[in-house]
């Protein structure tokens, strides 16, 4: 019996309108019931996920912006590692002039944007965006940088990656969350070393540990964790670099929720 879940929320635990169903959160309160700690494991902010974990209703740790930000169940940060200054005024510099992608930032307490993006999916009304002039960008208390396109052009972000990695390949943990959003942390920063460390504050290991996910910002936890479950409708290259883990169903289908009651709780 696992005695950690940790879970992606969007593609993985949400599903595609970004809610937790309510057949989602009695499984994961029965789970709670019986002593098994689940823990939010994301890309997304820690305000944002504070709000989805309040109305969830039980204690979890918030494993957040990709693991640069752990917050535990009374919403102290525990673990905080931050971009370096001139990672981010490098990259910045890189980035600046190209008016097809909108550039964000996660800080401590607020989410910046160079611009306005029509359909951003994940600005919700508890947990607005700010606009920045890229010209001039914070370089303190950055947890991540990600970038997206409205064209949602998964190649023309490679081509980002690969110019991003070029420079800092040594120095930063560079990653797609979804097929149109390429997230930049610090080097060593990833969900899998994140829930390593929470794991141990709590007396157990990664071998009691089960994760769900379905991005290449996962691609550390389900491989670090005992076991490790990728979503059927995650990206192909997630599939092929992780092709000796169990693949489930989508999001929509509930599948980590019926996961869970078929093989977890008692």
């Amino acid at each position: 019996m696992y005695k950690i879940v940790a879970s992606d929320l969007d593609g993985t635990l949400l599903t595609s309108d970004h809610k937790i169903t309510p057949f989602t959160k009695q499984v994961l309160t029965q789970l709670h019931q019986q002593g098994t700690d689940f823990i939010f494991a994301t890309g997304r902010h820690h305000i944002d996920v504070a709000n989805m974990r309040e109305k969830l209703g039980i204690p979890a740790f918030m494993i957040t912006s990709n693991g640069a930000h752990v917050h535990n169940s009374d919403n102290e940060i525990i673990f905080k590692q931050n971009l370096p200054e001139d990672i981010i005024a490098t990259i910045m510099d890189m980035l600046k002039d190209d008016i097809e992608i909108h550039i964000n930032i996660y800080r401590s307490d607020d989410w910046l944007i160079n611009k306005e993006e029509s359909n951003n999916g994940c600005c919700q009304g508890h947990f607005p965006y700010k606009i920045f002039d890229v010209k001039n960008p914070p370089l303190e208390d950055v947890a991540k940088i990600f970038i997206t396109r409205e064209d949602k052009d998964h190649d023309k972000l490679v081509l980002w990656e690969d110019k991003i990695k070029e420079n800092f390949s040594d120095r930063a943990n560079i990653a797609f969350s979804t097929p149109y959003c390429l997230e930049i942390m610090d080097r060593g920063v990833s969900k899998g070393h994140a829930l390593d460390a929470v794991a141990k504050m709590k007396g157990y290991g990664l071998k009691d540990c089960i994760a769900f996910g379905d991005g290449m910002n996962d691609f550390e936890m389900l491989s670090m964790a005992a076991k490790g479950v990728v979503m059927g409708t995650a990206h192909h290259k997630v599939k092929s670099a992780l092709p000796e883990n169990e693949v489930i169903g989508n999001c929509d289908d509930e599948a980590v929720a019926h996961y869970l009651v078929k093989h977890l709780l008692d």
